[in-house]
C-alpha cells in the first residue's frame, strides 16, 4: 500500500475500533503526525483514560503501554511492535529491587515511570523526569531515598536538592550518547543557540544546559522563549514536534546518535496491522496493576 492508503486504512480502523492513537514525542514524524495525542509517557495515559475510546494504540515502547494499561483497566491497550522496548527499565529487576530495599530497609523507593510494571507495584511512588525533584523533597529529610532506576535523572534530583540520593545503576544509552565534546562543538558552530537538554543526559552535558526539562518542558520552553535557535539534547525524534510548534525558528541535534532504535520500530503499517489484528495487547496482571497504580496516584496526588 502506498502511505497515503496506509493511513486512510488505519483511520477506518480506528473508527471501527473506537480507537484513541497516543505516539510518544520519541516516535517518528509520520507516526506523530497520524496520532490523536503526542507527549510524554504519563501525559499520554493520563490523556487516554479521559476518553471513550474502547482502545488504545500506544505508540511508544512496553512500559508505556503498560502505564496506559494500569491507568485504564476497562480499555485494550495495543502496541504496533511489542519488541520496542527500553534498555533502562530492563536495567533493574524486581528480584534486584527486592535485595536493594533489603540492603536499605527504611529507605522511600521513588521510581521514574520509565520502569515496569512490576518495578512500580514494588516502589512507593513513582515520578517523571517533569517533577522527580518536587517527589523527592516530598519524601521526610530523615528517610533515606533509594532512587531507581536512572542514576542521571537521580544524580540531577540529588544536585537540585542537594541531598544524597542512593542511587541505582541504570540509564538511558540514547541520551548518554550525547557526549560533551558534541555539545561543545554544536555551541562553537551556533553561538546564538540556547542549549536545552533532557536529565537523563550525563552529569557534564546537563551542567552546559541553559534549560534542563522533560521533552514536554523542554517544548514548552523553546515555545515561550524569545529565542529564535534552540541545540536540542535529547531522542532526535523530538525534533519534529518543536518544528511543527515553531517553523519559524531552528532545531538542531546535539548528536545524531542520540536516536532511539525502539522508538523507532513503530510504523505507520504495523499499527495498521495491529488494529486489523487486534494484536499485541499488553495486559497487566491485577494484583501488581494494583500496586503500581497506587505508586503512580501517590505521585499525582503530590504534584
Amino acid at each position: 500500500m502506498a502511505v497515503t492508503e496506509l493511513v486512510e486504512r488505519l483511520f477506518e480502523l480506528k473508527r471501527q475500533r473506537n480507537a484513541v492513537i497516543l505516539a510518544h514525542n520519541y516516535q517518528r514524524g509520520e507516526v506523530q503526525d497520524v496520532a490523536d495525542y503526542t507527549g510524554d509517557s504519563l501525559g499520554l495515559s493520563q490523556q487516554a483514560a479521559k476518553t471513550d475510546a474502547d482502545v488504545i494504540l500506544f505508540c511508544g515502547v512496553h512500559f508505556m503501554a503498560e502505564t496506559a494499561a494500569i491507568l485504564c483497566p476497562d480499555k485494550t491497550v495495543l502496541m504496533p511492535d511489542p519488541n520496542a522496548g527500553c534498555p533502562m527499565a530492563d536495567m533493574i529487576t524486581p528480584r534486584e529491587l527486592a535485595l536493594a530495599k533489603e540492603h536499605h530497609p527504611d529507605s522511600v523507593v521513588v521510581c521514574y515511570v520509565n520502569s515496569s510494571a512490576a518495578i512500580k507495584a514494588m516502589s512507593d511512588i513513582c515520578c517523571t523526569s517533569a517533577n522527580a525533584t518536587k517527589v523527592v523533597a516530598s519524601v521526610p529529610a530523615d528517610r533515606p531515598v533509594l532512587f531507581v532506576p536512572d542514576q542521571s535523572l537521580g544524580d540531577y534530583v540529588a544536585k537540585q536538592l542537594g541531598r544524597e540520593l542512593i542511587l541505582w545503576g541504570g540509564y538511558c544509552p540514547t541520551h548518554h550518547r550525547i557526549l560533551a565534546r558534541d555539545v561543545r562543538e554544536r555551541k562553537a558552530e551556533h553561538p546564538d543557540a540556547l542549549f536545552v537538554c533532557h536529565p537523563e543526559c550525563t552529569a557534564d552535558v546537563v551542567a552546559m544546559a541553559d534549560h534542563v526539562g522533560s521533552t514536554s518542558g523542554m517544548l514548552r520552553f523553546c515555545r515561550e522563549n524569545p529565542a529564535t535557535k534552540f541545540i536540542i539534547g535529547t531522542e532526535v525524534g523530538l525534533l519534529h514536534p518543536l518544528r511543527k510548534q515553531d517553523p519559524e525558528k531552528t532545531f538542531i541535534e546535539a548528536s545524531p546518535l542520540a536516536d532511539c532504535p525502539d522508538m523507532k520500530l513503530n510504523t505507520i503499517e504495523k499499527m495498521v496491522w495491529a488494529l486489523e489484528d487486534m494484536a499485541h495487547q499488553v495486559v497487566v496482571p491485577p494484583e501488581v496493576a494494583s500496586r503500581a497504580r497506587s505508586a503512580i496516584e501517590r505521585m499525582v496526588e503530590l504534584v
